[in-house]
């Protein structure tokens, strides 16, 4: 209903191939923010826009060109940086097309506060949706489940609720084969990162795959991904994306 992506400059884009980023922090991309929540500006090569091959669309729901921070008007009461989305749209443009990146993590949310009904999955799905008016949606990029490992009883529930989470986004976005691609977490404070660590990594739903973040260098906080190692993850899940959901096709 009245989708700010309608208008004429929009139309006249080309068909995009649509990926979600969702989840906490570390999609977000706190990637050169430093502790005082001062972002560097540092945007390496594999992360630089490509104005005929990348956008992303803001939080108005309209199209533009894609560039680092991806989430700034997304996550906006945090400082964010680099995140896993430029270098994955880089890593997989050549293979796919026109890419179309639709951010909607936030820092510090736990699963629950993405089930459905809850402001932040509504918003997913919404957004979702007036994407789908300019393109296909591909995959669910998802890393979330640092916030999830400080409690027993949240990592007890985990993948209850990340199941549920699967199955509502493609019920909601009528897509029940949607590829999701996860991230199985690495960092954090919690005491239970090895029991969210094996629910993620055990997930056996079809066309639902895990990329380990684990070994991925982390800042001081011990908790957020360096801009390098989110470059480094967004070519793991590009790999996975173009192994998993984009064989190459055989004629020998």
């Amino acid at each position: 209903m009245g989708l700010s992506n309608s208008t004429g400059k929009n139309e006249a884009q080309p068909t995009k191939q649509i990926f979600i980023l969702s989840g906490q922090s570390n999609m977000a991309g706190r990637g050169g923010v430093d502790s005082h929540k001062h972002w560097d500006g540092v945007i390496p090569p594999e992360c630089s826009p490509d104005p005929s091959k990348i956008f992303r669309l803001n939080a108005h729901l309209r199209w533009e060109v894609a560039r680092d921070p991806l989430h700034q008007d997304i996550d906006a009461k945090k400082t964010c940086g680099v995140g896993p989305g430029m270098s994955f749209a880089n890593a997989v443009k050549e293979r796919v097309g026109v890419v179309g990146l639709v951010p909607c993590a936030v820092g510090g949310t736990g699963i629950k506060q993405w089930a459905r009904g809850t402001h932040l999955y509504e918003n997913m799905v919404k957004r979702a949706r007036a994407a789908a008016h300019g393109g296909e949606i591909k995959a669910l990029l998802w890393y979330q489940g640092e916030s999830d490992a400080t409690s027993h009883h949240d990592a007890d529930c985990y993948k209850e609720n990340l199941e549920k989470l699967i199955h509502n986004v493609r019920a909601d976005l009528h897509l029940p084969s949607l590829p999701i691609i996860q991230v199985a977490i690495a960092s954090g404070e919690g005491r239970f990162i090895e029991k969210i660590r094996e629910v993620q990594k055990g997930i056996e739903l079809p066309n639902v795959v895990c990329v380990d973040a684990n070994g991925l260098q982390l800042k001081e906080d011990n908790l957020h991904l360096t801009t390098h190692a989110q470059v480094e993850l967004g070519h793991m899940l590009a790999e996975a994306y173009l192994t998993h959901f984009l064989p190459h096709s055989s004629h020998t």
